[in-house]
């Protein structure tokens, strides 16, 4: 391995150091301890990292118990003998969201008094746990999400779409709490701009305007236009808690975070470094297209950084990948022959799509190193298929789960 990837996972790995679940959660509840007993409910692909956090900062004897909601393989049970621990589908709903889903609430109206929920969200929530509005069953959902993963519609408006499908999204959740249960929300943000509303599509954060929002989404088909108005024909009517505003949502951890930990890493190596602070969205290939361009046009060497969350319009039959395969793909087929430029892309959950590959570590040879295989860098990329070059390569980037969840981050080093 050269010194240049080595230095860029390293510095990849600092920003993840920073943000990790457990830490963020343990820091802010030290800071601001509850003043009763809680029952915790961690939901999202950081949940049992951050639910550790909050053992460690509470104790068992604070937490009557509760229940973890997160991606298979990212928790053992064993290690919360307290908790509920369940495992939804992700990226796309599955049998145990809407079983979790049913928990969450069971669990949450049944709160004994003096008894303070609370909530540790992190991304993927969306998926991982669900109550869909009447009218609206499983096999709908995931033909809902399956469309939305592939259209490369932006997460906004993503999350809109599960919102009007949804019983608990946008603030529904918080209509299950018993009068007297305000919830504390600890969240880690995987949205461009950290917006509490869109975090986990919003379970704590009423939407009053939601059906406005609704009305302007573009590039619906007409079958899913006519689902999100029954959708929110059918959601309920807000109640309780879920009147006002909601509670506060304290962004425990953030890409800002991460991003200025990998540029300190960066800085105490030596190393120049140059942050991008306005977030990366739109088609990967695109961007990783645009983001080669720019680093091969500088002469300015360093560490370039990059963080948000990209899109792809996939094929009818997909290969294997992820968006950060797909745009460090598309970066090196821009660089290449090049031999000043190093780039990850990664997922800073420790997962790239469906796949359980972070993302991809590329230079100016990763094409040359595809075509002596008999690969086609142009065809990968069409197919949505960077993994399975980058696996011939073996660019591949795993961390397995990172305990974190605060979008992508795009590293490089130019020479």
């Amino acid at each position: 391995m050269t010194d240049e990837r080595r230095l860029l996972i390293d510095c990849f790995m600092a920003a993840i150091a920073a943000v990790g679940g457990t830490r963020a959660v343990t820091r802010a509840l030290e800071a601001r301890a509850p003043p009763h007993p809680v029952e915790l409910f961690a939901i999202g692909k950081a949940a049992a990292a951050m639910a550790r956090g909050a053992f460690d900062a509470l104790g068992e004897e604070r937490i009557t118990g509760g229940l973890l909601i997160t991606k298979a393989g990212h928790v053992d049970p064993a290690d919360f003998p307290r908790l509920d621990c369940r495992c939804g589908g992700h990226p796309l709903p599955d049998a145990g969201s809407l079983d979790a889903g049913r928990a969450l609430i069971a669990r949450l109206a049944a709160l004994p008094a003096g008894v303070e929920p609370l909530l540790l969200i992190s991304g993927g929530a969306s998926s991982l746990v669900e109550v869909p509005v009447a009218g609206v069953d499983l096999d709908t959902l995931v033909r809902v999400n399956d469309w939305l993963l592939a259209s490369g519609q932006p997460i906004a408006t993503m999350n809109l779409v599960r919102k009007a499908l949804s019983r608990i999204k946008a603030g529904g959740l918080l209509a299950v709490c018993p009068p007297g249960h305000t919830p504390r929300v600890l969240a880690i943000s995987d949205v461009p701009g950290d917006d509490p509303g869109v975090i986990g599509s919003g379970l704590l954060v009423p939407e009053p305007e939601l059906a406005a929002r609704c009305t302007g989404l573009h590039g619906l088909p007409d079958w899913l236009d006519r689902l999100v108005r029954h959708g929110l024909a059918a959601r309920p009517a807000p109640t309780g808690p879920g009147l006002g505003p909601g509670p506060e949502i304290e962004l425990v951890a953030t890409a800002a975070h991460a991003r200025a930990a990998a540029l300190a890493h960066a800085r105490a190596q030596g190393l120049a470094t140059w942050p991008h602070p306005q977030p990366l969205t739109g088609e990967a290939a695109v961007a990783g297209q645009r983001l080669a361009t720019r680093l091969a046009a500088t002469t300015t060497p360093g560490l370039y950084l990059w963080s948000g969350e990209t899109t792809v319009r996939l094929p009818p039959r997909p290969g294997r990948g992820g968006r950060n395969q797909h745009l460090a793909l598309a970066a090196a087929i821009a660089l290449d022959d090049r031999d000043d430029v190093t780039l990850l892309s990664a997922g800073s959950d420790g997962s790239d799509g469906p796949t359980e590959d972070a993302g991809a570590l590329i230079d100016g040879a990763s094409c040359t190193r595809a075509r002596r295989l008999g690969l086609d860098p142009a065809e990968h990329l069409a197919g949505a298929d960077a993994g399975s070059l980058f696996a011939a390569t073996g660019e591949l980037l795993r961390t397995g789960p990172t305990g974190t969840n605060v979008m992508d981050l795009v590293l490089a080093i130019r020479r």
